[in-house]
């Protein structure tokens, strides 16, 4: 077991991590940009080192300097968390090159998982149904319109690096296709530094399911069910749920056997989610792997009782599924997810600055993941994420009820944050009867 952890991350997964490390006696190494000097995960850490100022690209995203944080405070591992490094496969190497282990999926399958027009070569090899889309990376224009002229509009132009929603286009017929590539090309090379893009056929108004991995480094390999994500902005996801009411047993148990065989294929190790869009028919297409932990890992963590990043650290430390979990994975209840952001539930628009008061809900079936508290300031730098509020239920009833209340006895005072755009999805008769896609929220914004 490793005795000391480097965290290589900020706010509430930071905290998250280090609550997990300190279950299993690991001692922790924070480290924080100068905007973060008064952060929880700083105070709450073992040690702590300030490694650069408020700019990610000169801290949180500094190879060389979380690598000479872990150097200095001799730590036996990193873990990444989510965004900056987590899915950075040459991080993930220097890691090792550097004798620390790097807690997720090797480099090798990080690179390939990456580039989203290799996993889903991978992913058609062992089965898993993929969108109609390009062979490959897109030449240019040309080689555009004739793929899409054989899969048919409307399509979608994606960056093979991707993610987030950045260099996407929708094009709907040939005439766009010239200016909506350059475009697509543009986003990519300056988000990712890679030009690549592929093409997907367009669904119109998909939902959005992902599916929980964990595998070991002996070939072991659990899915731990499905969440439904459909709610989003811009391709950022709002609210999430596990498990899904579009799920059927039957869709779950073939596509849980297709995804057994093809992360074994892969080789894929640690923590990861497979997430696919689901079309009008209730058929599901691979979108991409994100080989990290999710944002909303809370969701099936309530429904199986299985404590993700616990069991991303004990992997990571050579450990056999079996020694971690109690096999056959046991599914029981619902969870919800609001992500609790700090920008004007109408507008969108970012609302950094000093939380004046602050109330947590509690009580039975809540969970709150945050590193808020009353004075903290909400910086500009990083995203907007305030709090992460989970509720659980015996059903989905239950845990819609158990949510309404939570948000009716969470107060943020001082910023604006997206809680009334909640109560509002929550109080919707399309959402309480389980009938949401990518769409859903267009009636609010």
């Amino acid at each position: 077991m490793f005795q000391k952890i480097l965290i290589a991350n900020r706010g509430e997964i930071a905290l998250r991590i280090i609550c997990a490390c300190k279950d299993l006696g690991i001692r922790t190494v924070a480290v924080y940009s100068e905007a973060d000097r008064h952060s929880l995960h700083a105070r709450f850490a073992d040690e702590a080192i300030c490694i650069g100022p408020a700019k990610s690209a000169r801290s949180y995203l500094d190879i060389p300097a979380v690598i000479s944080a872990a150097e200095i405070t001799n730590v036996d591992a990193i873990h990444p968390g989510y965004g900056f490094l987590s899915e950075n496969a040459d991080f993930a190497e220097v890691c090792e090159t550097s004798e620390i282990r790097f807690i997720g999926p090797k480099p090798a399958v990080i690179r390939s998982m990456g580039l989203k027009q290799r996993a889903r070569a991978a992913m058609a090899e062992s089965g898993v149904p993929i969108l109609p889309g390009s062979k490959g990376i897109l030449k240019d224009v040309d080689d555009a319109l004739e793929t899409a002229e054989r899969i048919g509009y409307p399509i979608m132009l994606k960056a093979s690096a991707g993610g987030g929603g950045r260099g996407m286009r929708i094009v709907r017929e040939a005439s766009e296709m010239p200016s909506l590539f350059s475009q697509a090309q543009q986003e990519a090379g300056i988000s990712f530094s890679n030009q690549d893009v592929y093409m997907e056929k367009l669904i119109e108004a998909p939902r959005h399911i992902e599916f929980q991995v964990l595998a070991d480094e002996h070939g072991n390999v659990e899915i731990l069910g499905e969440r439904e994500c459909s709610i989003q902005r811009r391709h950022q996801k709002l609210l999430e749920e596990a498990p899904s009411t579009a799920v059927s047993a039957e869709l779950r148990e073939r596509m849980v056997a297709a995804l057994n065989e093809a992360m074994r294929k892969i080789g894929y190790t640690n923590a990861g989610t497979i997430e696919f869009l689901m079309d009008e028919q209730g058929n599901l297409y691979f979108i991409e792997v994100n080989a990290r932990v999710q944002v909303e890992h809370p969701v099936t963590e309530f429904i199986t009782g299985i404590d993700i990043v616990k069991s991303q650290i004990l992997i990571a430390a050579g450990y056999k599924l079996p020694e971690i979990v109690s096999l056959p994975v046991q599914f029981k209840g619902h969870a919800i997810e609001c992500r609790i952001n700090a920008e004007n539930p109408e507008t969108f628009a970012p609302s950094p600055g000093r939380i004046t008061g602050l109330n947590l809900p509690g009580d039975i079936g809540i969970r709150v993941d945050t590193a808020a508290y009353t004075d903290y300031v909400i910086p500009p730098y990083y995203d907007s994420l305030v709090a992460k509020l989970i509720a659980y239920g015996d059903d989905r009833a239950e845990a819609i009820a158990r949510m309404r209340r939570a948000l009716e006895m969470f107060v943020v005072e001082g910023i604006y944050t997206t809680i009334p755009l909640h109560q509002k999805i929550l109080a919707d008769p399309d959402f309480a009867a389980g009938k949401t896609d990518t769409t859903f929220l267009k009636r609010y914004a």
